[in-house]
C-alpha cells in the first residue's frame, strides 16, 4: 500500500500546463483592454469637473460683485494659477483651466467662460440668466 502511494506521488506532474497559462494571459489582456480606456476617460471627466468648479466660483463672485457694486463690469483673469475677479483673489485655478471671455455690462446680462483643452467637453460658462452650462459665451 505504501509503495503504491509513494509511486503515485513520484509520478505526479507539478505546475501549470501551457494551455492554462495562455488562458490566464488572455483573460488578463481582456480585462486590461476594458480598464485602460475607462481610466483615460475618467481623467478627462475630472478635468471637466474642475473647470466647472472654477467657472462656477468666478460666476458666483461676479454675481456678488453686482450685488455690492453698480457701474462698470468687473475684470476676470487667471493669474499665477489663481482666479482673480476685479482684483480680488477668489481661489486657485485647476490645472489646465484658462479664462476664455467675459461678456455683458450689467447685473442681469453677463456671462463668464473658462476652457480646459485637456478635458472632454473643453468650454463651460456661467451666466446671470442660466447659471452653469457647457459651451462658451
Amino acid at each position: 500500500m505504501l509503495a503504491r502511494i509513494r509511486k503515485s506521488a513520484e509520478e505526479k506532474d507539478q505546475g501549470f500546463t501551457l494551455i492554462e497559462l495562455l488562458v490566464v494571459m488572455i483573460i488578463i489582456g481582456i480585462l486590461a483592454a476594458i480598464a485602460i480606456p475607462v481610466f483615460l476617460s475618467q481623467r478627462e471627466k475630472a478635468r471637466d469637473t474642475a473647470t466647472k468648479a472654477d467657472v462656477s466660483t468666478a460666476g458666483k463672485e461676479i454675481a456678488t460683485y453686482y450685488v455690492d457694486n453698480v457701474g462698470a463690469p468687473p475684470t476676470v483673469a487667471i493669474a499665477g494659477a489663481r482666479i482673480v475677479v476685479d482684483g480680488v483673489d477668489v481661489g486657485p485655478a485647476s490645472n489646465g483651466t484658462a479664462f476664455l471671455n467675459l461678456t455683458g455690462t450689467d447685473s442681469t446680462d453677463w456671462c463668464v467662460a473658462f476652457t480646459n483643452p485637456e478635458g472632454k467637453l473643453d468650454d463651460f460658462q456661467y451666466s446671470a440668466q442660466s447659471g452653469l452650462e457647457q459651451g462658451g459665451c
